[in-house]
């Protein structure tokens, strides 16, 4: 029997003494307020089944992207980072080529959501630091809440060759069931073929103390038909689903989703080789 890789495409390492997570507080408290390394995620891995990850950045500086590039070196687990870069810095392309020596360095991600500028994405600088993305076929995440779709469609106009990736279905209203807008603009976001969407993040936008995995599936019904199973991707979003649920619960909530829905070579496409695809992942 051909076993297919399970592949988590998103999930976060994070030092709390290095500084640079603008987001984090001691506020916070449990369960974000703390170290998450690899000695914490790969028991949950092993009897989850899942055999690689691709790490993502917490921070917006290129101090976390090399910290991430070393636990990935150390870590067999993780087959890909996506890291963080300046999209307005004049040296976009050379930082880019820097980043792309390491094997293991497969995309970036500006932190969109957390920006004071909802169109950011259509400054000039930004515009120009995607189309190099695109021409140097390194994959761009796109970490968004519904209200930046609209800039986003149109940067995708604008660079239609732009390979990425929309992470946590762009954040919906999953406790308040508020999908109207989002399924319009997330529908246009998938009309452009180079653009795949994560089935991650959703727990934790839904009722936190009460969420059941019914009430994630009007929304991933909606992705899966705009965006088909070929372009969609699991991820876990750990140590972030704390927040509603442990990794276990977040990953068995999708399976129970779309175990009656799919058939079981495109779950396998989902949870683990549309990821290898995507992000050119060598397991």
């Amino acid at each position: 029997m051909t076993h297919h890789p399970v592949v988590d495409a998103h999930h976060h390492f994070w030092r709390v003494a290095r500084g640079d997570y603008h987001w984090m507080s001691p506020e916070m408290g449990a369960p974000l307020y703390r170290d998450y390394g690899p000695a914490d995620l790969e028991p949950l891995l092993r009897r989850a089944g899942v055999d690689a990850t691709v790490v993502v950045q917490a921070a917006a500086s290129e101090a976390e992207t090399l910290y991430l590039l070393d636990l990935a070196e150390a870590t067999d687990f993780v087959a890909g980072v996506v890291g963080w870069l300046d999209m307005e810095d004049p040296r976009f392309a050379e930082r880019l080529e820097a980043f792309r020596t390491h094997a293991k360095f497969v995309g970036i991600r500006p932190m969109l959501q957390d920006l004071e500028d909802d169109a950011y994405i259509l400054r000039p600088a930004v515009l120009d630091s995607l189309a190099v993305l695109a021409q140097s076929n390194i994959a761009f995440d796109i970490l968004t809440y519904p209200r930046h779709l609209p800039y986003v469609a149109t940067a995708l106009e604008r660079v239609p060759d732009l390979r990425a990736v929309v992470d946590h279905l762009s954040k919906p209203d999953i406790a308040g069931g508020g999908i109207g807008g989002w399924a319009r603009d997330i529908a246009r976001i998938a009309d452009f073929p180079n653009v795949h969407c994560k089935l991650s993040g959703m727990i934790t936008e839904a009722d936190a103390g009460a969420w059941r995995p019914c009430d994630l599936e009007p929304f991933v019904d909606h992705v899966l038909a705009v965006f088909g199973p070929e372009r969609l991707l699991y991820g876990s979003d750990w140590p972030v689903c704390l927040l509603a649920g442990s990794y276990a619960e977040a990953m068995n909530a999708l399976r129970s989703v779309l175990c009656g829905k799919l058939p079981a070579a495109a779950l396998a496409d989902v949870f683990g080789r549309n990821a290898v695809r995507f992000y050119g992942l060598e397991l």
